[in-house]
């Protein structure tokens, strides 16, 4: 546990309802209470001083948004879309993440690295959904996660003013797919369009239900089935987050070089963890 956790629940969004139809899932929100719980047990084995010092000085990364467009706004889930245009959803989905870092920053957590929305539009599903000619991406989706990632990339910036000693930063996952899109020669890609798992065109109609219907090699498609990237994808925007190693993609700073500024809590701040939890 002092190593690190993984509070990650597949098919979660910001939004309670997203990915409901999938089954059951932790929200957003019930991972962060899931978090403070966490914390609550550090207290009980450390201390409260060695608690607040692990946990200001621990790097809590935070990757959720998608499920949101793709199982609840997309598909107009309860008809939202006309009760909400894309820009009020997005500003919605931001503000809510903003309420829940001030929430993890309130218990001491000082160092968050957010992740922007990979261009969903670009996803076989949605390929093979608008019928699109020559595998171009679908430029209405991907307007709508440029908007939010504009949205949390702007929420970024107002919690560093904000919040005193806080050291949050967004990093856009939309800038680092785009690249590899533009330049997959050079990343080493042969399918950017097509998924390496499923059915119909683009693998886009069926998801992935057996590795029987696998490609051979997964290392040189983009996408693994109709909205995951493959791993492949994920080592080269990893290496991104940490050092910019192919494009700069985190503002104001990369990974390591938030990881190599050490948090000092004041005796304030510790002294009113207890009350924050």
């Amino acid at each position: 546990m002092m190593r690190g956790l993984n509070y990650a629940s597949a098919g979660a969004g910001i939004i309670f309802s997203s990915g409901s139809e999938l089954g059951q899932h932790i929200s957003f929100s019930q991972q962060i209470q899931q978090v403070m719980d966490t914390f609550q047990q550090f207290i009980l084995t450390m201390g409260e001083h060695a608690a607040a010092d692990h946990i200001s000085n621990s790097v809590f990364y935070i990757s959720i948004g998608t499920n949101d467009f793709i199982h609840y706004y997309l598909p107009d889930v309860s008809g939202v879309q006309s009760k909400f245009f894309a820009w009020r959803f997005t500003q919605f989905l931001a503000q809510t993440m903003k309420q829940e870092i001030k929430n993890l920053y309130n218990a001491n957590v000082r160092r968050v690295v957010v992740m922007g929305l990979a261009p969903i539009g670009c996803a076989p599903y949605y390929l093979w959904q608008y019928n699109s000619q020559n595998g171009e991406c679908v430029k209405p989706i991907n307007n709508v996660i440029l908007e939010f990632n504009f949205a949390m990339r702007y929420a970024v910036d107002e919690l560093n003013k904000e919040l005193v000693d806080a050291n949050i930063i967004f990093c856009d996952a939309y800038t680092g797919s785009m690249d590899i899109l533009k330049n997959k020669e050079q990343y080493g890609f042969s399918y950017t369009d097509t998924a390496c798992c499923g059915f119909g065109r683009y693998n886009g109609w069926l998801m992935c239900l057996s590795s029987g219907m696998a490609c051979r090699n997964a290392t040189n498609h983009l996408w693994w089935d109709q909205f995951h990237p493959t791993s492949a994808v994920n080592e080269i925007l990893a290496d991104n987050v940490w050092s910019g190693l192919h494009t700069d993609m985190c503002y104001p700073m990369n990974m390591q070089q938030m990881v190599a500024q050490r948090v000092t809590m004041s005796d304030d701040a510790i002294n009113r963890y207890p009350n924050q939890a």
